[in-house]
């Protein structure tokens, strides 16, 4: 229902709820006649009209965004004027279904003027109540695109980040075996064509399935694997349930760089990356596990990855992920976990 709909709604139904109330309280139900019925007409007739009136002021002076200091005296006020002008209605209404002007009793007018006084007050306060909700909810739907389009704008940074970064550090493993061995070098940019073509028809997405984050991770690690050769060793035990799910794109990629570059290639022997993933409460648990030594004291030093998993996931999911990195023996233990997004409130 639209919002002038609904209002007319709450105008007409409100006020007739209203005379129904008045005719029950004051036991008239079993004494109306044509008199009483015209009376309980123009009242709500004159009600719906002298607050709609009453409506029109208040939007077209700006009473609605007035500070509260100012409302509410203004809005006392005019609900005596309100009351008054209500009065001489009810006043002409009577004397016209009578066919004489009534006498004037100035008490029993005081009080019904006090009595509709409260009445268009509480009008009022209904009505103000409404827009303060609406605004509200506006302010916060306001408030909730506005940190949308923040995040929007510091995940492309972060992902505009992600290629340079890979990119360096993919060159430079290819510049190690240009002298070594040449062969190997052209197989390596090979590869690292391949790898670039699909990130960039990804790189539009914050998310991709897991199956095709895995495609990268594997064609990455071949790579590494011809520069490190027997000193990098790695294997995988995925959940084919994992493929249902979306993670961010390069980020599994970005944590196996980081753990052969902070890890492995730091062990004069190499040492062994392992990645696993299953399903757990409903949720993506990945787990990479590499050769190597995780120093807390020098987080800033293991470089970009560690920083944007953490940022990218806090962006997407707030406190539906989670990400942890630890020692384990001769290992470095990283672990995350994403919510299946079926199960989010988007």
């Amino acid at each position: 229902m639209k919002k002038k709909q609904l209002y007319w709604v709450c105008q007409v139904g409100g006020w007739a709820f209203y005379i129904l109330l008045q005719t029950i309280f004051f036991g008239l139900t079993d004494n109306i006649n044509w008199k009483a019925f015209i009376n309980f007409f123009g009242w709500f007739v004159s009600l719906i009209l002298i607050t709609h009136c009453f409506r029109l002021i208040i939007i077209s002076s700006g009473l609605l965004k007035a500070k509260l200091f100012l409302q509410i005296p203004t809005v006392i006020f005019s609900s005596m004027v309100l009351a008054i002008v209500f009065h001489f209605v009810q006043y002409l209404i009577a004397s016209a279904t009578n066919g004489v002007f009534l006498p004037i009793s100035l008490l029993p007018a005081i009080q019904n003027i006090l009595n509709f006084t409260f009445v268009f007050f509480f009008w009022s306060l209904i009505y103000f109540s409404f827009h303060f909700i609406e605004n509200y909810k506006l302010a916060e739907i306001s408030n909730l695109r506005y940190k949308a389009s923040m995040n929007e704008i510091e995940l492309n940074k972060l992902k505009s980040q992600l290629n340079p970064h890979f990119m360096f550090n993919a060159m430079n493993s290819i510049r190690a075996l240009v002298d070594e061995d040449p062969g190997k070098a052209k197989e390596a940019i090979t590869m690292l064509s391949n790898i670039l073509r699909n990130t960039l028809m990804m790189e539009k997405n914050k998310l991709i399935n897991f199956d095709e984050e895995l495609k990268i991770v594997k064609d990455y690690l071949d790579l590494e694997h011809i520069r490190f050769e027997e000193r990098l060793q790695y294997n995988f035990d995925i959940s084919p349930e994992s493929n249902n799910y979306k993670v961010p794109t390069l980020m599994i990629q970005t944590l196996v760089e980081n753990g052969i570059k902070h890890g492995i290639s730091k062990l004069a022997g190499g040492g062994k990356i392992f990645l696993k993933s299953e399903i757990r409460a409903g949720n993506l648990f990945i787990e990479i596990k590499n050769s190597g030594k995780f120093d807390e004291s020098h987080i800033p030093e293991t470089g970009f990855g560690l920083k944007s998993t953490k940022q990218r996931l806090e962006l997407l999911f707030g406190d539906k992920s989670f990400f942890k990195i630890y020692n384990n023996g001769e290992y470095v233990i990283t672990e995350v976990t994403i919510p299946n997004l079926d199960k989010r409130l988007i």
